[in-house]
């Protein structure tokens, strides 16, 4: 007579917990929102701009490093004109490197993605050949191999670092 007790209270609490939530259907706003990122046009136009932003504060951050050579013949004045110049050189250079290298990293992913259909571990490694084989191309076709070998194996190692394919 006790399990009779103790069993009509245990059930509301075990259909209370395994209530399932309904599914919500994704607004028009979220609907255009996606199909708008997965233009790849826009894809890449975002990775160059945003690869160009991380290529400026690392210009920055490593042309203020830059030693003058003749630090000891230099005033205080001349030591600061100098560093904010490499600065300045070292951020625009990198922005074009790395807003270029995201650009072309995420065309080749998003393209070759579309092609197959899929989303895996391939368009990895093909976008990777890809933005090496071009980044160095112009130092011949050995060092666009090599380019290419280099930062596909790099895109693999990050892909498998953030998990993003399992």
């Amino acid at each position: 007579m006790a399990d009779s007790d103790s069993d009509p209270k245990e059930a509301p609490n075990e259909a209370e917990k395994t209530a399932v939530e309904p599914i919500r259907m994704p607004t028009m706003e979220e609907i255009r929102g996606q199909d708008i990122w997965n233009n790849c046009a826009v894809r890449s136009v975002v990775s160059g701009v945003m690869g160009g932003g991380l290529g400026l504060f690392m210009g920055l951050f490593l042309g203020a490093l830059d030693n003058p050579l003749m630090q000891e013949e230099m005033s205080a004045k001349q030591q600061f004109i100098y560093t904010a110049k490499q600065m300045g050189r070292r951020s625009w250079g990198s922005a074009k490197a790395f807003a270029i290298m995201g650009l072309t990293f995420s065309a080749a992913e998003c393209i070759v993605e579309k092609a197959r259909a899929k989303h895996d571990m391939t368009n990895t490694v093909v976008a990777g050949c890809v933005t090496g084989g071009a980044m160095s191309a112009r130092g011949g076709p050995k060092a666009a191999c090599v380019g290419c070998a280099g930062f596909a194996t790099f895109s693999v190692l990050i892909e498998k670092f953030l998990d993003r394919h399992t």
